[in-house]
């Protein structure tokens, strides 16, 4: 079993930044890969980023070039810098692992609830 837990999540103004981060526990040997996957009401969860272990990172079209997923394995720790936000990025955002490099999660933390609005 993984355990996760987001945090930095709030309110911040259209074109601010903001970091989330991921505190990530149990059997991380196990896990190939972690990102992030966000839910706005209404919508469909997407994907937002995802790392390899061996640091390959890939991105959502929606946030490419704006998101930036960074991985701490000796703390077990994730990141995602958000910059240029804007008011469609408020969703909740959800900390992932997945067993398999390239998988689906299999692993959820509770999210954190990013809101862009001026």
């Amino acid at each position: 079993q993984v355990h996760l837990v987001e945090s930095g999540g709030g309110l911040v103004q259209p074109g601010g930044s903001l970091r989330l981060s991921c505190a990530a526990s149990g059997s991380m040997s196990s896990i190939a890969a972690m990102g992030w996957s966000r839910q706005a009401p209404g919508k469909e969860r997407e994907l937002v980023a995802h790392i390899t272990n061996g640091g390959t990172a890939f991105y959502g079209d929606s946030v490419k070039g704006r998101f930036t997923v960074s991985r701490d394995k000796a703390n077990n720790m994730l990141y995602l810098q958000m910059s240029s936000l804007k008011p469609e990025d408020t969703a909740m955002y959800y900390c992932t692992a997945a067993a398999n490099r390239l998988g689906a999660p299999d692993y959820w933390g509770q999210g954190t609830q990013v809101t862009v609005s001026s």
